[in-house]
C-alpha cells in the first residue's frame, strides 16, 4: 500500500474536528494528510493524527481549487429544483464515510413548493448514521448551504429526525458495494 503524501498549509485554515464536530484553527505550515476529497469538503489527517474536515473554500490552503457546484438544470419549476436538490445532495459526504449522504440513505424526503414566481420553498427530512453524531449539525449546514446556492431555491428548512432510526439496509445496493457490506 503506497504511503499518502503529507501536504503542508500554506495559510491559517478552520477546521471542524471529527468526530465531535468542534470549530477549531490549523496553523500555516501545519502538516496534514489528506484522507478523503469527496463533496465540497476534504477530510484530513493532523500530524497527531486528528482526523479534522477542511471546508472547500480553503481548498487553497491545501494547494488545491475548490469545488465548482454544478446543477442538473437552470429552470426554477418546482420538480426542476427538487431534481438539483436531489443531485447536490449526493455532493454532501460524511466526513468519515466515502458515501454520499443520498446513497447512505439518510435524506428520508425532499419536498419542493411554489412560494411565488420562480420561488420555491424547500423542506428536507434526513438523519444521522447515529443519534449522537458530533458532525450532524455540520452535515445539516452542508445541505441547507448546497440547496441555498440552488436557482429558483428562496428558502429552506433541514429538519434532522431520528425515527426512523437509520440502519444498514438504507444504503443503496452502490453505497453497499462501495463499503464491502454486499
Amino acid at each position: 500500500m503506497a504511503e499518502r503524501e503529507s501536504i503542508i498549509l500554506t495559510r491559517d485554515v478552520n477546521i471542524v474536528t471529527i468526530p465531535d464536530g468542534t470549530p477549531d484553527t490549523l496553523s500555516k505550515g501545519a502538516s496534514v494528510t489528506l484522507h478523503q476529497s469527496l463533496g465540497n469538503n476534504y477530510t484530513v489527517i493532523t500530524e497527531y493524527g486528528h482526523m479534522v474536515r477542511i471546508a472547500g473554500v480553503d481548498a487553497d490552503a491545501l494547494g488545491m481549487e475548490p469545488h465548482e457546484l454544478h446543477t442538473l438544470v437552470s429552470e426554477t419549476s418546482p420538480e426542476a429544483v427538487e431534481k438539483n436538490c436531489w443531485e447536490v445532495m449526493k455532493t454532501v459526504y460524511d466526513p468519515e464515510i466515502p458515501v454520499n449522504i443520498v446513497d447512505l440513505g439518510l435524506v428520508y424526503y425532499c419536498n419542493v413548493k411554489p412560494i411565488g414566481d420562480h420561488s420555491n420553498a424547500v423542506h428536507i427530512m434526513m438523519t444521522l448514521t447515529a443519534p449522537g453524531c458530533g458532525m450532524g449539525p455540520v452535515i445539516q449546514g452542508d445541505v441547507e448551504k448546497c440547496i441555498r446556492a440552488l436557482p429558483g431555491v428562496a428558502s429552506v428548512d433541514v429538519e434532522v429526525v431520528l425515527d426512523p432510526p437509520w440502519s444498514r439496509e438504507m444504503m443503496s445496493e452502490v453505497a453497499q458495494l462501495q463499503l464491502g457490506l454486499y
